[in-house]
């Protein structure tokens, strides 16, 4: 069976992340240690990593004469951003619903399951 990647989009926002007790972020924290153990087990975890804080993002912009746009802060002015990732390989869209239904943030707000595209995989 072929596996494809997908990206398992984790979203947060400071007020979601604040209301949070101790208890709970510790929960969190061990919840995501066990599912990416047990996806490294059994080598379907390409990549995964918590993101910084969105005020540390800069987002970069290139005019058609070339001139370089810099602006502080993530390119969708949103309430909610993006927290981390998850790079699986599953073998089919519904594993990889099921990775993000078990992670924590899923509880909170929200995580996004996306295929990821590769240069013969165009027509998705």
């Amino acid at each position: 069976m072929v596996t494809v990647k997908y990206m398992l989009l984790i979203y947060s926002n400071p007020e979601s992340w604040a209301s949070l007790s101790a208890e709970q972020r510790d929960d969190l924290t061990r919840s995501h240690q066990e599912l990416t153990r047990e996806l490294t087990e059994q080598g379907q975890l390409v990549s995964a990593a918590g993101l910084a804080d969105p005020i540390t993002t800069r987002t970069v912009s290139v005019g058609e004469d070339d001139t370089r746009t810099t602006t502080d802060g993530p390119y969708a002015e949103a309430k909610e951003h993006l927290a981390g990732f998850y790079l699986v390989e599953c073998d089919d869209i519904d594993e990889a619903i099921e990775y993000a239904a078990r992670m924590p943030d899923a509880k909170y707000l929200a995580v996004e399951v996306r295929p990821v595209m590769d240069a013969s995989g165009l027509e998705m």
